[in-house]
């Protein structure tokens, strides 16, 4: 945003010196030459008049002379040409004689009253004619450098080129100052926000800088992340107290089932196995409850993981429950990925805790002397962790409610399995999909982002 500011500030600048510092310019050049011209006329005319004297009053051509001489002081070339445009007498240098110059004469002679300019080069030449009563008696011609007029103009320009230029840099300045001082709180404000949503909940932004809009923005985000803050903690609190107030309990009448069951009789003790059953069935319950709290209370902070590594962990660590259903755990894609890029962006112990909850659902499902595997592969800048069983499948209408809690009617468990690793993989920015295992049985593919 600031480089675009920046951008739009100073080709405003450029177009505003532009529409005003040329057209100054070329004023200024138009001018100059006018003047330069009319001066040289009216120098010619100065000679002229001295010319005329001689020409048409037979006066003394001393006066003429001195003319001459004085145009030629002042580093001009002048020449008097007669009535039948023969040079009678010149000063100076020799372009008021060569032949572009009795070529104006003669344009000059055929005009009679009519001044004749011409450029020949670096020179400016006019011709004047000499009359007095529409007779005419000459041609006085001037040739006048345009050198230092040129000069004169480069240097003018080369001015307005270097204020244009000093104005834009300047420009340039105020621009991307003004960019930084509305861009940086901006910057500093998103990479809060990036961190508060990766988990850092003591975040806060700066607000005491930036234009007002700005600071009360970040006064406003400060107020959130204390909000969120608070709810969070006060979430967790709330969790770790349901935790330990149900758990004591629950493990306190389980303790005295045990002793009553082992001191009854066989019939009684049957009845008591019965309750104790479904005390560890509650206990079961409670246990996911708390887990499905603390994943929606949770706010990630997310790091890499390595995908096949963990995935290897977890098939070693179930092995043995698999063994002794005779079920075959198979780990495929970990091996070529595993040390190199098959890295995820994941909240530290969350894919270990979706692997455990999809793989148990799997050996639940298959039969004896089933199989199961668990697969890594990358697609894109994804990365993809399937688990997939050859038990009964899912159908149309479990699948649509495996995610909510206690929705799935078809579920051998709590029904809660499938919404805690929902709740984990979506808070980690990724997806997971049921699909129809080919030849029977459902996968359940986890889509995790890369950590590039």
């Amino acid at each position: 945003m600031s480089r675009r500011i920046a951008l739009t500030f100073v080709a405003l600048i450029a177009a505003l010196l532009v529409l005003a510092v040329v057209p100054v310019g070329l004023a200024i050049n138009d001018n100059q030459h006018e003047s330069f011209r009319f001066d040289a006329i009216s120098a010619a005319r100065l000679v002229s008049s001295a010319a005329e004297e001689y020409l048409a009053d037979h006066h003394p051509a001393a006066a003429m002379k001195e003319a001459l001489a004085e145009a030629a002081a002042h580093g001009d070339c002048a020449a008097v040409y007669g009535p039948a445009d023969v040079l009678l007498s010149s000063a100076g240098c020799s372009q008021a004689t060569d032949t572009s110059a009795r070529a104006l004469v003669a344009a000059a002679h055929k005009a009679r009253g009519d001044e004749k300019t011409a450029s020949d080069g670096e020179w400016f030449q006019a011709a004047v004619p000499i009359s007095d009563d529409d007779k005419y008696s000459g041609t006085v011609v001037l040739a006048r450098s345009s050198g230092p007029l040129d000069a004169h103009l480069t240097v003018l320009w080369l001015w307005l080129t270097l204020t244009g230029l000093g104005a834009l840099v300047l420009g340039v300045v105020l621009a991307i100052r003004l960019a930084r001082w509305v861009s940086r709180p901006l910057s500093g404000l998103g990479s809060a926000a990036a961190r508060l949503g990766d988990g850092d909940l003591e975040v806060r932004a700066e607000p005491g800088d930036g234009p007002a809009e700005v600071r009360a923005l970040a006064a406003t985000f400060n107020r959130m992340a204390e909000r969120t803050q608070t709810l969070v903690h006060g979430h967790q609190a709330w969790v770790a107290d349901v935790s330990h107030q149900l758990r004591t309990p629950l493990a306190a009448l389980r303790l005295r089932l045990d002793v009553l069951a082992a001191e009854s009789e066989a019939q009684t003790a049957a009845e008591l196995g019965g309750a104790l059953e479904e005390i560890a069935r509650l206990s079961r319950l409670v246990d996911g409850l708390l887990a499905v709290a603390r994943a929606e209370g949770r706010v990630p902070r997310r790091e890499p993981v390595d995908v096949g590594a963990v995935a290897a962990e977890r098939v070693s660590a179930w092995e043995p429950v698999a063994r002794e259903r005779r079920i075959e755990l198979e780990l495929t894609g970990a091996g070529e990925m595993y040390g190199q890029a098959a890295k995820a962006r994941l909240g530290p112990g969350d894919l270990e805790q979706m692997l455990d909850n999809v793989l148990a659902n799997a050996l639940e499902a298959v039969p004896d002397e089933g199989l199961v595997q668990v697969r890594v592969t990358r697609d894109g800048d994804r990365v993809l962790l399937s688990v997939i069983d050859h038990g009964p499948g899912m159908g149309e209408r479990a699948k649509r409610a495996a995610f909510h809690r206690f929705a799935n009617l078809e579920a051998r468990g709590n029904g809660l399995g499938l919404a805690i690793v929902h709740r984990l993989v979506t808070a980690d920015g990724g997806a997971v999909r049921l699909l129809d295992t080919p030849g029977g049985g459902l996968t359940v593919e986890l889509d995790l982002p890369s950590e590039p």
